[in-house]
């Protein structure tokens, strides 16, 4: 039976890159949908009260604050998964040259 190939072991260095790409694209998306549902609602509202509509309120009250916060919740949660990952890797990695 001929030995199973040794798999790369896990870099450090990729944690940072991954964590800030996906913080990244997913501070995009929401801020894409809440700018979308804040137009939507500012629309909404100003024709109910028969006033022009005031789109800045969507970006500056609405949208960018979600975004922000959104952002920060998807950075923590990407940073506590990938460190779980890396040492879950690091261990298995350990385990397969033992054995």
């Amino acid at each position: 039976m001929p030995p199973k190939p040794q798999g790369r072991p896990p870099r450090w260095y990729a944690i940072p890159v991954r964590v800030l790409l996906v913080t990244f694209i997913g501070t995009l998306i929401s801020f894409a949908v809440s700018l979308f549902l804040g137009i939507v609602g500012t629309v909404v509202v100003s024709g109910v009260r028969g006033v022009r509509a005031d789109m800045t309120v969507a970006y500056r009250h609405i949208a960018l604050p979600f975004a922000v916060v959104a952002g920060s919740i998807i950075f923590v949660l990407a940073l506590a998964m990938e460190i779980r990952h890396y040492r879950q890797t690091k261990t298995l990695a350990a385990i397969e040259r033992v054995s």
